[in-house]
């Protein structure tokens, strides 16, 4: 049965699409058997292995009808990395899941179809509290949070702490948190310095002792439609990531 990690943080721009997408694919690159699922309606964890447009059908097919996923997941050509790709109708679905029984559970019950084909798979969610990543947070083992070394970081990661918690508490579910992820760390930046001891000092032992640099390459990539890996291997972006995904594999096995 593989691990399910789920990538969240209700604030943009921290770096969660590009963990997913990097941390999938140096997994992948160690032997492992992953699956990306992209339940962001900007479908940007998607763009970086195929176009959206030319999806007959993706994950929203799976959420609000009766869609087997294993007829959703597409390969990405990269080692045994597959996705399940999203498109801008998510937005919507959020609206049609309200009314639905066991909302909270709908994707949980489609990866739970796909977890014995796997070693990991990995769920992005949207920037937000809202009922898709509350399904992606139901659905996980394991919450990873990206944390960008910068001012209302520590407000941001209690916050999600919290809603976690409040999900363990009121739905039932076994989550743990796997860690919190310092992401685009400037070291030069005496600031951002002092962001990540702070980060280290409040939440001790949740923290990754690999740090996401700032870098240029980590930047670029997704415009290309790539990944760290196949833009720029060498560069500390990949290497970051690289390190990142033996950190997991430490963790979890």
């Amino acid at each position: 049965m593989g691990h399910v990690i789920t990538v969240a943080n209700q604030k943009g721009g921290v770096g969660k699409t590009t963990t997913v997408t990097n941390l999938g694919v140096y997994l992948a690159a160690y032997g492992k058997r992953v699956l990306i699922v992209d339940v962001d309606p900007q479908s940007n964890a998607t763009s970086t292995f195929t176009s959206s447009k030319d999806l007959p059908m993706h994950i929203y097919h799976c959420l609000v009808g009766n869609v087997h996923p294993a007829e959703i997941v597409r390969p990405t050509g990269l080692f045994s990395l597959d996705i399940m790709p999203a498109h801008t109708d998510l937005a919507g679905a959020t609206i049609e899941l309200v009314n639905m029984d066991n909302r909270e559970f709908r994707l949980q019950n489609i990866v739970n179809k796909l977890r014995h084909n796997y070693d990991f798979i990995l769920i992005d969610c949207p920037p937000s509290l809202a009922l898709l990543t509350l399904n992606g947070i139901v659905a996980a083992d394991y919450i990873l949070i990206p944390v960008q070394t910068e001012y209302y970081a520590l407000e941001g990661l209690s916050q999600l702490l919290n809603s976690v918690n409040l999900v363990k508490d009121n739905l039932g579910c076994d989550i743990k948190i796997l860690g919190a992820l310092c992401t685009m760390h400037d070291k030069r930046n005496r600031f951002s310095r002092e962001i990540l001891k702070d980060i280290r000092h409040s939440f001790p032992g949740y923290v990754f002792e690999v740090i996401i640099p700032r870098n240029i390459s980590l930047a670029e990539a997704p415009g290309y439609g790539r990944t760290i890996y196949q833009h720029d291997p060498g560069s500390i972006g990949a290497n970051a990531y690289r390190q990142l995904a033996k950190e997991v594999i430490n963790r979890l096995g």
